[in-house]
């Protein structure tokens, strides 16, 4: 599998030890796909890491497939640095996004400041991840002027779920569509280094990929984005009732789990284990 990867490494990967925001640069302009997924602790980030993984997002999903929540809401900053802290000790070559979480950043942009610079001094992270376009402007903004590289989250935004009252396809109308290109451009224009395009149509997708000379990161977006992400415990089958049409599952390690623990109690309940070879 090692060998495999190096095979596929371009040029752009091969020639430095980290990946940087301008190496995901240079993978647009070659046109090599970016491959980031999600990670929350130390040893899946280790993991992902050795695998070639290009980016990992310490998402504010945490509060979902680690925390039991409904919503992305509840999640702490402190909670954030955690997870971003125990992926940090984990990597060695990729780069890492963290999501400012809800609350930390929306209408106040020195808010949006104090709490990225939290994340970059207490994690070690990389860079931060924003949601939404022009109402956030002056937090973003903000942000950048500290040298804190900042990566745009347009299209489903799981933080304004309460807006919009759904998960469903977002900028599928005219409007809407219009409003996620202009706030794509002016992302770009602020400094973001990558958008993040969720659950939007394949089409509009191509079109911003095209339009703009950032990367676009798509879930649920089609191919034409410049990379993809998923979240690590979908795409490892993990979790078991989340099934988007955007969803390739890899694993099944729910049922791979349950299956070796239900053998580890049988074998505890026999006396099977532990047997002689596996005593002192």
């Amino acid at each position: 599998m090692a060998s495999q990867i190096n095979r596929i490494m371009s040029t752009a990967k091969k020639e430095v030890k980290r990946i940087t925001t301008h190496t995901l640069q240079k993978m647009k302009n070659e046109g090599e796909k970016i491959a980031m997924l999600t990670a929350y602790d130390f040893s899946t980030a280790q993991i992902l890491d050795e695998a070639g993984i290009d980016v990992l997002l310490v998402g504010d999903s945490a509060s979902n497939v680690m925390a039991g929540h409904e919503t992305t809401l509840p999640i702490t900053l402190d909670q954030m640095i955690y997870h971003a802290s125990s992926v940090i000790r984990g990597i060695k070559r990729c780069l890492v996004v963290v999501d400012l979480p809800f609350g930390s950043y929306q209408g106040n942009s020195r808010k949006a400041l104090s709490s990225a610079i939290r994340i970059m001094k207490e994690s070690g992270a990389h860079s931060v991840k924003l949601e939404g376009g022009a109402e956030i402007a002056d937090s973003i903004s903000r942000v950048l002027s500290a040298g804190i590289p900042v990566m745009g989250h347009l299209g489903l935004t799981p933080q304004s779920i309460y807006k919009f009252g759904t998960y469903t396809v977002r900028a599928k109308e005219e409007a809407e569509a219009e409003k996620l290109i202009s706030d794509a451009k002016l992302l770009e224009e602020l400094g973001c280094f990558a958008i993040v395009l969720e659950k939007i149509p394949a089409k509009l997708a191509t079109r911003v990929a095209a339009e703009l000379t950032i990367p676009t990161i798509g879930i649920g977006a089609g191919n034409s984005a410049d990379g993809q992400v998923l979240v690590t415990h979908d795409l490892l089958g993990i979790t078991k009732d989340f099934n988007p049409r955007f969803l390739r599952r890899y694993l099944d390690l729910f049922s791979e789990i349950k299956g070796a623990v239900g053998q580890y109690i049988d074998d505890v309940k026999s006396k099977d284990f532990p047997n002689e070879k596996e005593q002192y």
